[in-house]
């Protein structure tokens, strides 16, 4: 038997105030392209019955809604702003459903800090219904979540230093306005590459779309993707028609394997 091929569904692609932003009247966020319709950037990786979500920000209960995930075995989380980490007290349905702890893996800042925001998770009296998280420290080193193998790609955002992951010939770094060539060297040879782009004009903590295609034109995958992409941006076909070839935005939605 061959080997069992890697599933990604991009469960979302905006920004932390998603598209449209409340109250905004640009045509962007007036359109009725579904195309330009952006939940908060997460991902979901699938190898078999193993089922991980890159980030549970605040719409990860409708992204697991929308698309019937029933069964997941693990978080992994980049950086703990909100829109990353805004939806994790729901994964207390999967406790439920699946009868043990919901593993959830991030880098020992990040930890503390979930630690401290969602604290009635991990008093030693809980409350009843309260979610169940065993939360799991990663460094740079390469982990494991059942038959997916996972390797941390460290970038800065701005001065907050995040993961980005790599999982078989598949590459995922959101929210960084820059990485080191040593962590992208991490990267090449994937198939697909998602790398984040808020708006064509440069921004202080996030990679513009022009570095971003750079950043793909460098590592040559087969296709690359942006996400979390800002109103700002532009309409999505338009944006879509000048990238060059093998690049596209990213939609809430996409599916493909690796």
């Amino acid at each position: 038997m061959g080997k069992e091929k890697i599933w990604v569904t991009i469960l979302g692609t905006g920004t932390s105030q998603g598209v449209p932003v409340i109250g905004c009247g640009c045509e962007v966020c007036q359109s009725k392209d579904t195309l330009d319709k952006r939940l908060r950037t997460s991902v979901l990786i699938s190898r078999k019955n193993t089922h991980v979500v890159i980030d549970a920000g605040p719409d990860f209960r409708q992204q697991m809604l929308r698309h019937n995930v029933g069964r997941l075995d693990a978080v992994l989380i980049t950086h703990n702003h909100k829109d990353h980490t805004g939806g994790i007290d729901d994964v207390r349905a999967y406790n439920w459903i699946q009868k043990k702890a919901m593993h959830l893996f991030a880098r020992d800042l990040v930890l503390e800090s979930i630690r401290n925001e969602f604290s009635y998770a991990f008093e030693e009296d809980k409350y009843p219904g309260a979610p169940n998280i065993r939360l799991r420290e990663i460094d740079g080193k390469p982990f494991a979540v059942d038959n997916l193998c996972f390797t941390p790609i460290d970038a800065t955002h701005h001065n907050m230093p995040v993961f980005g992951f790599r999982t078989g010939a598949f590459s995922y770094l959101t929210d960084a306005n820059s990485i080191e060539s040593g962590e992208l060297d991490k990267m090449k040879g994937s198939r697909v590459v998602v790398i984040n782009a808020l708006r064509k004009e440069k921004h202080l903590t996030h990679f513009s779309l022009d570095e971003a295609v750079d950043i793909l034109q460098t590592l040559q995958p087969e296709k690359g993707f942006i996400t979390h992409i800002s109103h700002q941006m532009g309409k999505h076909r338009e944006i879509n028609k000048g990238l060059p070839p093998g690049i596209e935005l990213a939609f809430d939605g996409l599916r493909f394997c690796v």
